[in-house]
């Protein structure tokens, strides 16, 4: 007897089983568009370092050497002098602590003594140019005396002389110039300090010495900071910074000839509005494209350095891709025609010329724009869908063209942010070799102190006697502008 037809070899059935595959088909295929997308954002990331990205030299592998950032051509001559070079030599001195001359000693071939002859000094000279760091006690002692109507008098210690035994401008100075301006730790200072000269001190010391530095300071540091608000041109920066234990922030704000720090502990508009600088400032700021930056009033040019970086990872990352080198090759450039511009003494660039750099700076971005879509939520979808790097990229720049290429229109402003980087670069090496600051008031201390010793570096004034007039109550006041 025939067996009846199975209900699964239906032609409904066969329906419903192939809506099933395709479906499972559909989403198999999407969650592999998914994990491809992945995959691709790890490999960048694993791909990033210090010429690719905003990562510092120092987080680049041992082991895998990045390629070079500097666009220097190489000269082809070996380095050092170069032939027929002068050259250069100490110059003697003329006013030597300590002169020898020089004996005659043993026999002449006749027999006599050569320490009996009559000698000459010879015009020759040579120096040996030595350190002697020793340690200088300076004893005060009062005296009485009576007048000859019977009364009694006493002399004063000077109003300085506050305790029986304390530390004179000068150690102090060199204290502050080793913990805040060459970046030693408390503990070595107050070691070197021992060995060289024989004054034995403690850290908790040292760090005194550094507070009343800074309050001696305030005036002069806060004179800098609005001396920075009138400025035509500034950078801003900012970096993490560990303060007892917790993520704490330190700004700088700075020009050519200044710098002014200060820690807080928000990074963004909280901040820059608690710090208190840049909102009196109207000139033309120079930073990262951070977000909190852009609500400040000032005008805006974004450091072309990170825009590069960010470029050169979308070239390595799809070599195809044509738009990243063009773009790359105009903003360098421009750099170049800028800097040709300052040389010869102009005051800006042709008009002709900078309508040209637009020009090609907006066609490269629209093939940009072409290349990286936006990408769209699903229909009837409200959420927000995440943008790749690369659409994010070009949508900036081209949002910002102005302030992109604010040093095309501008000579005044440079192609990048690195002066504010620069300033930052030392107080981060203080965090990478003492840890983190104890607490906020010795962070801000060491802010107070460095924006004093950076200025005075940057208008080349001698920082040590500068330090010791401050421990005597008159610190030099830096040039503001």
């Amino acid at each position: 007897m025939p067996k009846p037809p199975s209900t699964t070899d239906s032609p409904d059935s066969k329906d419903v089983e192939l809506a099933r595959l395709r479906a499972q088909n559909a989403e198999q295929a999407k969650q592999i568009a998914e994990l491809l997308q992945r995959i691709r954002d790890l490999e960048a990331r694993l791909a990033k370092d210090s010429h690719n990205s905003s990562k510092p030299p120092s987080s680049d592998p041992p082991f895998k050497k990045p390629p070079p950032r500097s666009r220097r051509v190489r000269s082809g001559m070996k380095p050092g002098g170069q032939k027929d070079h002068p050259g250069a030599t100490r110059a003697l001195v003329e006013d030597p602590e300590h002169r020898i001359v020089v004996p005659l000693e043993g026999l002449c071939s006749c027999g006599r003594d050569c320490a009996e002859l009559a000698v000459e000094v010879l015009p020759e000279r040579r120096q040996v140019i030595d350190l002697v760091v020793r340690r200088e006690v300076t004893e005060y002692r009062t005296v009485t005396g009576v007048c000859a109507c019977g009364q009694a008098h006493c002399s004063a210690f000077p109003d300085a002389l506050g305790a029986p035994v304390q530390y004179g401008p000068g150690l102090s100075a060199l204290a502050v110039y080793l913990t805040h301006y060459q970046l030693l730790p408390y503990r070595r200072s107050a070691e070197l300090l021992g060995v060289l000269a024989g004054i034995t001190l403690s850290p908790a010391t040292l760090v005194n010495m550094g507070r009343e530095a800074a309050a001696r300071l305030v005036a002069p540091v806060a004179a800098i900071g609005q001396s920075i608000v009138r400025s035509a041109v500034a950078h801003a920066d900012e970096t993490g910074m560990r303060v007892a234990g917790a993520l704490q922030w330190l700004h700088v704000l700075c020009t050519s000839v200044l710098t002014f720090y200060a820690v807080h502990a928000k990074r963004g508009a909280e901040a820059l509005t608690g710090i208190g600088l840049l909102d009196g400032f109207r000139g033309i700021l120079v930073h990262d494209h951070w977000r909190a930056y852009l609500s400040t009033p000032a005008q805006h040019a974004f450091c072309n350095a990170h825009h590069l970086r960010e470029l050169i990872a979308l070239a390595e990352a799809d070599p195809v891709l044509s738009w990243p080198k063009q773009l790359i090759a105009l903003l360098c450039e421009a750099n170049d025609a800028t800097i040709a511009a300052r040389a010869a003494g102009l005051e800006a660039l042709p008009a002709a010329v900078v309508e040209d750099f637009f020009t090609r700076y907006d066609s490269i971005l629209a093939d940009g724009a072409f290349f990286h879509p936006q990408r769209l939520p699903p229909p009837g979808s409200r959420r927000r869908v995440k943008q790749t790097p690369a659409y994010n990229l070009v949508a900036r720049l081209r949002t910002h063209r102005d302030e992109v290429m604010r040093f095309v229109t501008d000579l005044r402003v440079p192609f990048d942010n690195n002066l504010a980087e620069r300033d930052l670069r030392m107080p981060k090496l203080k965090q990478k070799v003492s840890g983190c600051f104890r607490s906020p008031e010795g962070a801000a201390a060491f802010a107070t102190v460095r924006s004093y010793l950076s200025t005075l570096r940057k208008q080349s004034i001698d920082l040590y006697p500068a330090l010791v007039m401050t421990f005597r109550g008159q610190p030099p006041m830096p040039h503001l502008p």
